[in-house]
């Protein structure tokens, strides 16, 4: 009989991967007593090829197998099923080709008895490691595997697979990924994590190539962080709710039996539609939203924050007139004006969508168990200089206490009494907690899309400590685009801070 290993009482931060395997002793078992488990994880590519039935037949199954005891007295294979089916093929030809028929060695789990998502994590592994299941496969077993466990066992699979926890909820959605995109993904590096956030911005277009590029970003740049990702992926989030307003806005039009014009017309078309407010009415009266609604040329189009603006399709037919106005031709000048405001529209789409990473950032500093002395100097003097910016913000702390609470971890940030927090608060982590005030002023500072424009040295300043503490950290934070845009007037020639941003 096998040695089994019986189930100990185990933390969520001592539990192991797995039982060693090392301490049983295989047992030698009839390759025909071995059914698949119903927990195996692999579900495609489960047949043995050709040469692996002929390495068996030669010189048998090498490695143990390990299986679990099922109640109908037979044994379920959760990690060797396509060596056991090798040997049961080899078996079923031994008479006619003059061999012996061979037993295999296996490892009994006794103690996975009834504990089916343990036993699926595990033939998980086994399964990713040896062979390299589909990533389907891999994504499904890892999802079920998760639902299925106790917070010990979920954080110790989560460790092992590279998830963050709370992941294993968001596995499902990967699966819905068809199969050349999982295969892109997989060989462009994403692991699990990845390929299920990748599923979450899979509709805004591009996103697979675009993530793919900044995992390519982050890799050349050989630190082991991911901060190029971590843009790309705000920025993706950022189209994808923008997209997600614009959507909003289109169907409460089509609610409205409003007709949405298009953005242009076909060529070789007129287009006759003019904002209502370029029109009178035929005594020459202004028209509006409300006294316009029951012309039948009703109708709008959407601005870039993709509000209504309301037009009239045509003016002509349902007798309005243009308001009198001298018509100015468009000159090159206009051009340049409109590709500002386009230029515009997008940077402070992406300050805004900066926000996110640069946050979870300073969160990850503060709960450090030591802070970057970087950080703790930066404080310092914000404290004993009160700046007008943290001045300006803490005359106004009452209702700005979510955003330190969320760096300090608090649960419900937003109904955080901070008074007590700074009585439980530890000695040692009285720096932390006055980096995560210092910090929580300087994104108040810089809240508004269009900062962008105009950095002040202080604003700079915070910013250029992000960039380094995120260099110092292996990568695991980087600037975005607009950020570094808006930084170079304050970096000398060599990429370096200037005097007024020290």
């Amino acid at each position: 009989m096998a040695t089994v290993t019986s189930p100990t009482e185990q933390t969520p931060d001592t539990a192991p991967v797995d039982t060693d395997e090392a301490d049983l002793t295989a047992v030698l078992l009839d390759p025909d007593s071995i059914v698949r488990d119903a927990c195996n994880a692999r579900e495609h590519d489960t047949e043995p090829d050709a040469d692996l039935i002929s390495s068996v037949k030669a010189v048998g199954v090498q490695d143990p197998v390990s299986v679990r005891p099922l109640s109908d007295g037979t044994y379920g294979a959760f990690k060797g099923w396509r060596r056991t089916q090798a040997a049961q093929e080899a078996n079923a030809t031994a008479d006619a080709e003059g061999r012996a028929k061979q037993q295999i060695k296996a490892f009994v789990r006794a103690d996975l008895v009834d504990r089916d998502a343990w036993t699926r994590f595990l033939s998980l592994i086994e399964n990713h490691q040896r062979e390299g299941m589909s990533a389907k496969d891999t994504l499904k077993a890892a999802e079920l595997s998760l639902i299925g466990m106790d917070e010990v066992e979920q954080k110790a699979a989560a460790s092992a697979l590279g998830l963050k926890r709370g992941t294993g909820k968001r596995l499902g959605r990967a699966q819905k990924l068809d199969d050349a995109t999982l295969r892109r993904a997989s060989a462009g590096g994403m692991d699990l994590e990845m390929m299920a956030t990748l599923a979450e911005v899979a509709d805004v277009p591009s996103a697979e190539k675009r993530l793919l590029n900044a995992l390519g970003r982050d890799r050349s740049a050989e630190d082991g962080g991911r901060g190029h990702w971590d843009q790309e992926l705000a920025l993706l989030k950022a189209e994808q709710a923008d997209r997600a307003a614009r959507a909003q806005a289109v169907a409460a039009l089509e609610e409205s039996d409003i007709p949405l014009l298009p953005v242009r017309v076909s060529y070789g078309e007129k287009d006759t539609a003019r904002p209502i407010a370029d029109l009178t009415t035929g005594l020459g009266n202004p028209l509006t939203e409300d006294n316009h609604k029951g012309c039948p040329g009703h109708s709008a189009r959407l601005d870039e924050e993709h509000r209504p603006v309301w037009f009239c399709a045509d003016p002509a037919a349902y007798g309005h007139k243009v308001r009198p106005q001298p018509t100015k031709p468009k000159t090159e000048q206009d051009e340049h004006k409109a590709e500002e405001r386009r230029r515009v529209i997008a940077c402070n789409r992406a300050w805004k969508a900066a926000v996110g990473p640069r946050r979870d950032f300073v969160t990850r500093l503060v709960r450090q168990k030591t802070l970057p002395e970087a950080a703790r100097v930066f404080a310092q003097e914000v404290v004993l200089t009160v700046p007008w910016f943290y001045k300006s913000w803490a005359d106004k702390h009452e209702s700005e206490t979510e955003t330190v609470a969320r760096f300090l971890g608090v649960k419900e940030p937003q109904n955080a009494d901070l008074t007590e927090t700074a009585v439980q608060l530890p000695k040692a982590r009285v720096v932390n907690a006055l980096f995560a005030h210092v910090a929580a002023a300087c994104e108040h500072s810089i809240r508004e899309p269009k900062t962008w424009s105009h950095l002040s040295p202080w604003q700079a300043r915070y910013l250029l400590l992000m960039d380094q503490l995120g260099k110092d950290d292996n990568g695991s934070y980087r600037l975005s685009e607009v950020e570094a845009q808006a930084l170079a007037p304050h970096r000398d020639e060599d990429g370096d801070a200037t005097d007024g941003a020290t």
